[in-house]
């Protein structure tokens, strides 16, 4: 490719990244591609770290970036990887998060029913393929683990993807977390593959134990933060309270392709009409701020008084603990807030909230981390690994929380 064809931009987190394909460059230029810059990577986090505002088409330029190194790494160790899969798997990073609804997670299952962002990122780039000729099947199959070199698809997804190593860089350095630094270009320059396995080399481990450390502290610090779990929960439930209104009759505001996942139920089967792609990609963080402005001003009062909350970031009290909820705490805080805001049963669900939250920073039934050594032998990372043995490493890691109106605490 000409130099005049090339593309680079300047990246914050791994410096200038270069765009060197036409059909790479096709891919970015893509509808599908460019609503990205509308959708937030941390959805709501910058209620809690004014600074997380970046987006999810930075990071999907940061994980080809990461990609490119990862497969430029391999090669030089002897792996047998084609410029035409050097192509593929960097497409397919590029377009791993185009499912992305508004706010990224926090509306994943409020805009449609029952659809997680991965399928919906496997029908965009089954419309991109067809866009470009049927040129990205080969990302298609990598990116289903169809492709018979399976550690391309570790590269993508896997407990040691570059999807991880870039979001976490990323995240940490837009929130001013630091603990969430990580080494994404020492832990890079360790891969190798054996057995159609993706590897660590065994000087690399301590770079890893980091790896998984930061990813930790990150769910704790910044992806399970309380007032982010607030935030999150009220959006969902003005959402839900929307689509009720709008099934009752009741007329709310809302941009045309907002207006059509108010107006149906999309689930699995449905997802895959043009006409269910077509509103979804139409549809951004844009669509629901614009709404919420609105909405502050609806006749229904539950409406209201949530979008106000939250568009003033007057939001809800949130607890979090290690331990379950009360039923008899969660019945009393429903007493307290349906007699306060004169609510039923059913009204008080959209002020009262409670659940559990769930993370493991290591599992070795998923995408395992091998580590290998020069004898040729390999073994799961938590083997040789006092760190990542931990219960608190490799168990699952459950929070539970409860949120709630902050007046109810002032009341006798």
């Amino acid at each position: 490719m000409s130099a005049s064809k090339c593309k680079t931009i300047n990246d914050p987190i791994h410096g200038f990244i270069t765009i060197d394909s036409r059909d790479l460059l096709g891919v970015l230029d893509h509808r599908c591609m460019q609503r990205l810059r509308r959708i937030r990577q941390l959805g709501l986090t910058d209620f809690v770290y004014p600074g997380a505002v970046h987006t999810r088409f930075q990071h999907a330029l940061g994980a080809m970036h990461l990609m490119s190194m990862a497969v430029d790494t391999l090669r030089s160790k002897g792996h047998d990887i084609t410029n035409a899969e050097k192509e593929s798997v960097e497409a397919a990073i590029l377009m791993h998060d185009i499912g992305h609804g508004p706010f990224s997670h926090a509306l994943e299952h409020s805009i449609v029913d029952g659809v997680d962002h991965e399928h919906i990122s496997l029908s965009l780039m089954n419309r991109i393929n067809s866009d470009m000729g049927g040129r990205w099947t080969d990302s298609i199959s990598v990116f289903c683990n169809r492709y018979h070199k399976g550690f391309l698809y570790q590269l993508i997804s896997s407990q040691l993807d570059t999807d991880r190593l870039d979001y976490l860089k990323r995240d940490s350095f837009y929130t001013g977390v630091i603990e969430g630094t990580v080494g994404s270009d020492r832990i890079i320059k360790m891969l190798s593959v054996a057995d159609d396995r993706l590897v660590v080399e065994s000087k690399g481990i301590y770079s890893i134990e980091k790896f998984l450390i930061a990813r930790r502290l990150m769910y704790l610090q910044v992806y399970m933060h309380k007032t982010v779990i607030s935030a999150e929960k009220m959006l969902t439930q003005i959402l839900r309270r929307a689509k009720y209104l709008v099934h009752k009759g009741i007329a709310v505001y809302a941009s045309p392709s907002l207006s059509f996942f108010l107006n149906n139920d999309i689930d699995e089967k449905t997802f895959d009409e043009n006409e269910v792609i077509d509103n979804f990609v139409n549809l951004d963080d844009s669509d629901i701020l614009s709404a919420l402005k609105v909405w502050v001003g609806h006749s229904d009062r539950i409406l209201s008084q949530l979008s106000e909350a939250f568009v003033d970031r007057r939001l809800f009290r949130t607890h979090i603990s290690v331990e379950p909820v009360g039923q008899e705490r969660v019945e009393e805080i429903c007493r307290r807030v349906a007699e306060l805001y004169g609510l039923d049963n059913d009204e008080v669900s959209y002020f009262v909230y409670s659940g559990s939250l769930n993370n493991r920073t290591y599992s070795q039934r998923s995408g395992n981390i091998n580590i290998l050594f020069s004898s040729g032998g390999t073994c799961d990372i938590s083997e040789v690994s006092d760190i990542i043995n931990s219960v608190t490493i490799s168990n699952d890691d459950v929070r539970y929380y409860l949120c709630y109106p902050k007046c109810v605490d002032n009341l006798p």
